[in-house]
């Protein structure tokens, strides 16, 4: 019970503390204890500001959590027996509503890595770096053989088929996504 102070009498609170407690609890020490547990939540409560004041944005919403909306699919490193170089293939995916923009990608088994685009120009397929990746909101871009990839220079080891090779893609505004690639053999396309 409480007394008149409005704390829990000491037979209440040795009751609620005793092993059989769910037993010994009478109702009106429940009582008591409940109706401290109400005023505690009431206290903590926080009151609306008068009619008027700004309150700031951050206390009218909840923070917002949300999945990373690039997404990467299928990624995948052709395997180069006797070279210190590889080519990463794989399928992004903006799941999100805005653009994104990828900066640059980075591998702790390679010394550089960076995105390249490979195209035929009168009849010769010719390899450049790709500065940036635009992924249009709700669109996927592939990189795969022949067409944009992701070259890793002075492998720290050579790769065996089979290997997971971990992956860091670069964003705007300095967020990263993590993805790990498959080791495929030299044939795989």
């Amino acid at each position: 019970m409480m007394d008149r102070s409005g704390i829990i009498s000491g037979s209440c609170r040795r009751a609620a503390f005793a092993p059989e407690a769910h037993l010994t609890l009478s109702l009106p020490c429940l009582v008591a204890a409940l109706g401290l547990g109400l005023l505690a939540s009431v206290a903590g409560a926080q009151t609306p500001p008068p009619v008027g004041q700004a309150v700031p944005l951050a206390a009218q919403t909840p923070p917002v959590v949300s999945a990373k909306p690039l997404v990467v699919l299928d990624a995948w490193v052709r395997a180069t027996p006797g070279a210190d170089i590889a080519a990463a293939y794989m399928t992004l995916r903006n799941a999100g509503a805005t653009s994104i923009t990828v900066t640059g990608v980075e591998s702790p088994m390679a010394g550089h890595a960076m995105i390249h685009e490979t195209k035929v120009e009168s009849g010769q397929s010719k390899m450049r770096p790709h500065e940036q990746l635009v992924v249009a909101p709700g669109a996927t871009v592939k990189l795969e053989p022949g067409g944009l990839h992701v070259m890793m220079h002075d492998l720290k080891r050579p790769l065996t088929v089979g290997e997971k090779v971990p992956l860091v893609i670069q964003l705007s505004g300095g967020g990263t996504v993590q993805a790990t690639a498959t080791v495929r053999p030299l044939s795989a396309e």
